[in-house]
């Protein structure tokens, strides 16, 4: 914060990860620009105040209900962003592919968009690797075939799911019928952390209506029966 020029944008990443004694300092800096600071400890300790310059702060969070309610209040401005269609997909992966000098053709683009899962840092990460698998396969260019045949040999399905994905539906629909079933319990079937769970996995598939979510715990849906039975 001291190091702001006036009208800088500080960002901060995750920010329901942030401590509450680290809420607490933004406070002053959110509502009035200034940084109160203690200095020293027990009776000698005193406060100074800081004048901050005009500035942002643009916040990035999946769990908005984790930001304490002072915090989330104090934001002039909430949005929530979208997942990506694969025809926007599609634009960013052929750029990414312009810039690292990396040879696709559009199907090729699209098919990697379709199995990014919305978001471009998942497309940008599996465009690298499908031109990994196209340079030890001998292709220059990334086609359509290529690019299915790599995202394959990934275990990453056409509708995007990964390896954990399918276990974690699959184990609600064999293991516990289509639920019902808490996320502590998945966590332990699956040897994974409940939160990894909840981030990586949980919101493509609510997004996709592969899942729902109900006070006695996780629901396979119809569709997601359909697609994993």
């Amino acid at each position: 914060l001291t190091n702001l020029q006036p009208h800088d944008i500080l960002f901060i990443d995750e920010i329901h990860r942030l401590n509450r004694t680290v809420e607490e300092i933004l406070y002053p800096a959110l509502e009035d620009f200034r940084l109160d600071i203690i200095i020293g400890q027990g009776p000698a300790a005193r406060s100074i105040s800081l004048e901050l310059p005009p500035f942002t702060l643009v916040g990035a969070t999946t769990r908005i209900g984790l930001l304490s309610s002072p915090l989330r209040d104090r934001f002039g401005i909430v949005m929530r962003l979208e997942f990506y269609q694969v025809e926007e997909l599609t634009e960013i992966i052929l750029r990414s592919a312009g810039i690292l000098n990396i040879e696709v053709d559009k199907n090729g683009a699209a098919e990697v968009a379709r199995r990014s899962r919305g978001t471009p840092r998942i497309a940008n990460r599996l465009l690298k690797r499908v031109r990994d698998f196209a340079q030890v396969d001998g292709h220059n260019l990334v086609s359509q075939a290529i690019a299915a045949a790599a995202l394959d040999n990934l275990e990453i399905d056409p509708q995007g799911f990964d390896s954990l994905d399918r276990l974690f539906m699959e184990a609600i629909i064999h293991k516990f019928n289509g639920g019902p079933v808490g996320i502590e319990t998945l966590a332990a079937v699956l040897n994974e952390e409940a939160d990894t769970l909840e981030d990586v996995c949980e919101p493509f598939l609510l997004q996709a209506g592969f899942l729902a979510r109900t006070p006695r715990g996780r629901v396979a849906t119809r569709s997601a029966q359909a697609y994993f039975s």
